[in-house]
This record gives C-alpha cells, structure tokens and sequence, in this order.
C-alpha cells in the first residue's frame, strides 16, 4: 500500500512539472472557487486524473459534488465570481489554465468539445441545423459551404440520425430530445477533437434513447480514437460506457480507478452506499439501501473527512483530511476502507 498526494491520483500522473508524453488530458490540483459574501465557495478542490486517447472516464457524485464545475474548469467556462485558484489542465503538452480567452476559443470546439445535458441551451431554435453546423465548422477552417454541409450531413449520419440531408434543413424544435441530443453530439464531432467533455447528455432521456446514445458514443470514441469524460449521477451508465470511474463527493474524489475494480469492490463508504441504492443489484421486493443525511454545503464543510457525518464507520482519525491511498492503481481516500463483501444492505 503506497499513500499519494492529491495531483497523483493516476498512475500517469507525476509529480513533475511536465505533463507525462503519453498522456492527452492530464489535470493536477485542480481547485475552483466561487467568492461569495458568505465566503469562498471549494466547489472542486484538489482534483487530479490523467486521460489518454481512446479512454473513456466516469466523472460520477450526487449533485453539488463538483462534477460540471470541474468540466467547466477544464473548458475555461466560469463565469465570475468563479475561478480557478490553483492546480494546472495540461492538454496536448499546453497548460489550459495559463491561456487568455483567445487562446481557449481557438482550442473549444476544434479540440475540446463539450456536450451539454440540454440541447436546447447550445441549439439556437430560429436557425436550421444546417446553419448552426456549417458556422460551427466555418469558425474553425476555411471551407466552403458545399464542403461544411456535406460535413455536416455526414456526422448527422454517424451519430444514428436518418435521412441526414433531408434533416439539415429542419429546425430543433422539430426533432425529439433525442435527436436533438444526438444533433448535439454531431456538433462536438465536427472537428474530429481530441477530447470530448459530455455533462449528463442522457439524464432527461428515456431508458431505450439513452442506450442508444451511449453505444453510438462507444463507438464513436474508439473509431476516431478521442478521450471523453462523461459527467453523471447514473452508476449503471458509467458501469457499461466507462474504463476508468472518479467518484466526486464535496469537491473531492474520493475514489478512482478502473471501472470494474471500483463497481465491484469499492473502497470509500460514499461509492458503497451508491452502488447499493441502484435497483439492479437489489433483490425485488426489497427496500433499496439508502445514504444516511445529506451532503454538506461546500461553504461549510466539516473538518475532516465531509463524509464522516453520514458514514457509520466513522471516528476520531476521521477528524483529519485522509490522504488518497492507492493500491495497484485503485485509489480511495478512506482511513477505514471497505473490505471485500463489507457492502452495506
């Protein structure tokens, strides 16, 4: 058993000032707050994991624990009051949080991508599909119309939508949540970008849409060999998408490593509790398994471990922050880790 520190949650992740060669996205100590009259706001504190090409993260937490701050944080989003007051976003070799507003345009949407968990904030709904994508092409390269619509078309196709020709000339309100979902990912594939940040894009869509969108993204991924991390409250999404799963809790994860690893034998008290509260892994009839409280503000966290107050393990060594403990590249930050079989009922 090996203690580390907060930037070196991954194993790619070094405690050198260069990003590692072979890591696309590698995110260190990152720390994003939000002033307030009432105080700063640590709504991500000291968030590390490492991302290559063709690997898919989880980013996974109840609401409030930091997941889409820390999407934004990465894209260069934040609207005042919130900043990021420490920690570095290499991408490609280039620290993301050194770059003035210019520089970001110039990256987003040609190689950092986001999707969006409501279409309908990212479509405009007076212009035609057609319009939206061939702008969204033209502001990255200098093509022609006739190119820039055939482009379109095409990642209409490939994201499932039928008849794509005939659909450019449609406007979002004539297509379901699902397509427009879909037209939403075909959007942040326009360019083919490295890195593709998804924020919840299947949360307010039905079961059957829902696998649909996530194996066309599977696939998607690996065809054209981009990382992607998917941001969600839905373990069961992330069991079946994912290779790698962060869980956040009050601006922290907790805990982290390969998808199957962590689902199966969690480590940290809060990824028990939420594996045991999903409905598939409980017997029918059975009352679901439910996590005690509810999570602290982030204005006012507690000392120590923020989970203590709900965690039935809890003692005094609790009373400190622990350190992320990793063994054999699953890390937890747990002073009382979970055994095998100890999953609470």
């Amino acid at each position: 058993m090996t203690r580390t520190t907060d930037s070196i949650i991954a194993a790619a992740v070094t405690a050198a000032s260069a990003p590692p060669p072979t890591a696309l996205l590698d995110v260190r100590g990152l720390r994003t707050w939000f002033a307030t009259h009432a105080g700063d706001v640590k709504a991500v504190d000291g968030v590390s994991f490492a991302l290559q090409k063709g690997q898919i993260l989880g980013l996974v937490g109840e609401s409030g624990s930091g997941k889409s701050v820390t999407g934004f944080s990465i894209m260069g989003l934040l609207e005042p009051p919130g900043r990021v007051v420490e920690g570095q976003v290499w991408f490609n070799g280039t620290d993301l949080v050194g770059l003035d507003g210019e520089q970001l345009r110039q990256l987003r949407g040609k190689k950092i991508a986001m999707i969006f968990q409501d279409p309908m904030m990212t479509l405009n709904p007076v212009l035609r599909i057609d319009t939206q994508m061939i702008e969204t092409i033209q502001a990255h390269e200098k093509v022609s119309c006739s190119e820039a619509r055939a482009r379109a078309r095409d990642a209409l196709g490939a994201v499932g939508i039928a008849s794509p020709e005939e659909r450019l000339s449609a406007y979002p309100h004539q297509f379901s949540g699902g397509m427009r979902q879909r037209v939403a990912i075909a959007i942040a594939l326009l360019h083919r970008p490295d890195l593709i940040i998804a924020d919840e894009p299947t949360t307010a869509l039905d079961v059957t849409i829902q696998a649909q969108i996530i194996a066309q993204v599977q696939k998607l991924v690996r065809e054209y060999q981009m990382a992607l991390i998917w941001i969600t409250h839905d373990l069961s999404v992330v069991s079946r998408l994912a290779d790698q799963l962060a869980v956040m809790y009050a601006g922290k994860i907790v805990e982290y490593g390969q998808v199957d690893d962590v689902i199966n034998h969690p480590r940290h008290h809060y990824t028990a509790g939420l594996i045991a509260s999903v409905p598939s892994r409980n017997q029918p009839g059975k009352r679901l398994f439910q996590l005690a409280g509810m999570t602290p503000s982030v204005l006012n966290l507690p000392r120590g471990c923020a989970f203590r107050s709900r965690c039935d393990h809890a003692d005094a060594a609790c009373l400190d922050m622990p350190e992320l403990v990793s063994e054999a590249g699953h890390a937890h930050r747990c002073f009382h880790p979970v055994s095998d079989g100890g999953m609470p009922r």
